[in-house]
């Protein structure tokens, strides 16, 4: 029973680093933290914003993937917005940490286009426990002894453009390249960060009934790996009530729910399925928890 397990937490690895290629978490409540993937957002809503969320990958599986994020995003006078990204991530043996400032610039392009225009700057702390690649069999590159307790700085950029109906954004919050752990040919070896770039957008339909149907998409690209794209549908009842469902091309669906306790407050909760058969028979999914709060 514990080979089988240690085959299950290996397997895990190799398709979080290697499979996938991706290195930042994913988030399929993007559209409710867009600060966390584009510094543009910050003070878009014309509100002050508070956020959290907390996302579980693959719950049933030791040492995959966990997420908690916090956002705060404010504008400063008619066109400036402030922010702060707080996440937390913790995958096997790697923990990090980010936190950045966000900075906005808005532009009153006509009566009901806005763009934003976003900087991102902050830090990351990373750490890799490579005692617990010998643990699990994985051999290493003497090198991953001085990837613990690294600190970097990194900064990011954004755009943001806005209509009553419609968004757009286009992000890349992590510009430098910075040292991490990574796979090769089964071997952990000392290796660096990939940029990602964010492309999204979504459009709000309005039905019969005080119903409106808002679907989305964003686009994923990493560096030597397959594009990633969500596509997400939500059907909102009367601004009180969003139910919906998401599909990541090739990775996973979801099943969306999202409530308006108050005027100010909105909870929400995502479970999300991997489509991957190495995944799907030894996971009990993904859970993803938000909590947002607009004064």
């Amino acid at each position: 029973m514990k080979y089988i397990y240690k085959i299950i937490v290996i397997l895990v690895f190799l398709m979080a680093i290697k499979v996938s290629a991706q290195q930042d978490p994913n988030y399929t409540l993007y559209v409710y933290n867009m600060n966390l993937i584009n510094p543009a957002y910050a003070g878009a809503n014309n509100t002050t914003d508070l956020g959290v969320n907390i996302r579980s990958q693959w719950s049933n599986v030791k040492g995959a993937p966990e997420t908690q994020s916090f956002i705060f995003g404010t504008p400063v006078g008619s066109n400036l917005g402030v922010g702060l990204s707080i996440i937390s991530d913790k995958t096997f043996i790697e923990k990090q940490t980010s936190i950045a400032a966000d900075f906005s610039y808005h532009l009153q392009l006509s009566e009901n286009h806005d763009l934003y225009l976003g900087l991102k700057a902050g830090f990351n702390s990373y750490n890799a426990n490579t005692e617990g690649l010998v643990t699990y069999g994985i051999q290493q590159d003497p090198n991953l002894m001085n990837l613990s307790g690294r600190f970097n700085p990194n900064f990011g950029a954004g755009a943001y453009f806005s209509h009553e109906k419609y968004f757009l954004s286009l992000s890349m919050p992590k510009i430098l390249t910075n040292d991490r752990l990574e796979e090769e040919n089964g071997t952990a070896r000392a290796g660096s960060d990939k940029q990602h770039i964010y492309l999204g957008g979504g459009y709000n339909i309005s039905l019969s009934g005080n119903m409106v149907l808002k679907p989305s998409v964003l686009l994923r690209y990493v560096n030597a790996s397959p594009l990633s794209v969500d596509i997400t549908a939500m059907l909102e009842f009367s601004e009180y009530f969003n139910l919906g469902a998401a599909y990541r091309v090739d990775e996973s669906v979801s099943g969306l729910a999202i409530f308006k306790v108050s005027n100010s407050l909105r909870i929400g909760y995502a479970y999300e399925v991997s489509t991957q058969s190495a995944v799907r028979y030894m996971d009990n999914g993904t859970h993803e928890i938000m909590l947002n709060l607009k004064l």
